[in-house]
């Protein structure tokens, strides 16, 4: 952020007469540099009262020897406040995430993708598929499969709601093939979404989160999971609409996925892939004709930087059964910046 300071009365002081004429007569004026002002400038930061530079008494030099340090001290002044900016610039941003590491674009972290990969479909697979895995829920009616985020690398793992609902036990299996034992960290249904941590884990890849803010329709997209249970697979598309309202069951026995290969989710007054149940939310979604089908839920969104940018949460399948099921390029993704939005809930160990 560059912002400019205006410095009041920092030339007018300079006009006085009077005061030009005391000087004068006390020394010659040097020509370079004007007369120094009467009393020591202050500034005033960015949304903040006048700020003194100098707040203790300093013993003043000769009055030739003071005009010739005046650049000097301005120079230093300057070098104050724009510590100071700095300094709370640096503040700011701490306050607003905290103390939790997740990976987020624009932070300090190391770029995903080197300039002259940006747009590279091979090179974000290569990237990012580290931070996918895959999901295998164990319910009292059966198994689930899903795909979830990495986002810290002591484990953390984003994904859907549905994926992970009634599991008795939870295992995820990264992409070099590592098994690990899941438990549920905190569950939000209105959003479909699902925070669990893996068990012993420690320096996994974290996926950065990016800006769903700045999607635009028409940009190319990257989604990552394991469709039908085949981990890491990797399919292209672009951002077909924004801010479709999906509507999705939040009861658990509606979590699972239907005879159609998806879960039941509502669009544009129609019911796909079974029932909804009587007890929904619905959200804002990222529309996108990237392939998804059975297993993408819980997996990631990807722009051509290779940040994450939603999380894939329903597909629209005509299939009356699984082994019909397959992609109609109605996928849907939850912005990540309703996810980031929800980690602190998530966090807390929420159960809703």
């Amino acid at each position: 952020m560059t912002e400019s300071f205006r410095r009041d009365g920092e030339y007018e002081q300079y006009t006085n007469p009077s005061q030009g004429a005391q000087q004068h007569a006390s020394s010659p004026v040097n020509p370079e540099w004007p007369p120094p002002p009467a009393h020591e400038p202050t500034f005033q930061a960015a949304g903040g009262a006048p700020t003194a530079l100098l707040t203790e008494p300093v013993a003043q030099p000769p009055r030739a020897r003071r005009r010739n340090r005046g650049p000097v001290a301005l120079l230093a002044a300057v070098a104050i406040v724009a510590a100071a900016i700095g300094g709370g610039t640096a503040y700011g941003i701490q306050e607003l995430t905290g103390n939790d590491t997740v990976a987020s674009a624009g932070s300090t972290t190391t770029s995903v993708l080197p300039s002259s990969k940006k747009g590279d479909i091979s090179a974000i697979a290569s990237a990012v598929s580290p931070s996918i895995v895959e999901i295998n829920a164990t319910t009292n009616s059966g198994e689930s499969t899903g795909s979830g985020v990495i986002i810290t690398g002591d484990g953390e793992i984003i994904t859907n709601n549905h994926v992970i609902s009634g599991a008795s036990s939870i295992k995820v299996t990264t992409s070099d093939g590592k098994e690990y034992t899941a438990k549920v960290v905190g569950t939000d249904s209105k959003k479909d979404l699902a925070l669990i941590k893996l068990e012993g884990a420690s320096g996994l890849k974290a996926a950065t989160l990016g800006n769903s803010d700045g999607v635009q329709v028409g940009d190319t997209v990257v989604a990552i999971g394991s469709p039908e249970g085949l981990t890491g697979t990797v399919t292209s598309g672009i951002v077909s609409a924004l801010d479709r309202d999906v509507t999705v069951s939040t009861d658990e026995g509606q979590q699972q996925q239907q005879p159609g290969g998806g879960w039941p989710f509502e669009f544009g007054g129609q019911e796909f892939n079974g029932d909804t149940g009587s007890s929904t939310t619905t959200y804002k979604a990222i529309q996108t004709d990237a392939s998804l089908n059975p297993g993408n839920s819980g997996g990631a969104l990807i722009d051509m930087n290779g940040d994450i940018i939603g999380i894939n949460s329903a597909m629209y399948s005509s299939a009356s059964n699984s082994s019909e099921a397959g992609s109609q390029g109605l996928g849907f993704a939850i912005p990540i910046n309703t996810v980031k939005s929800d980690l602190s809930t998530l966090r807390s160990g929420s159960q809703s």
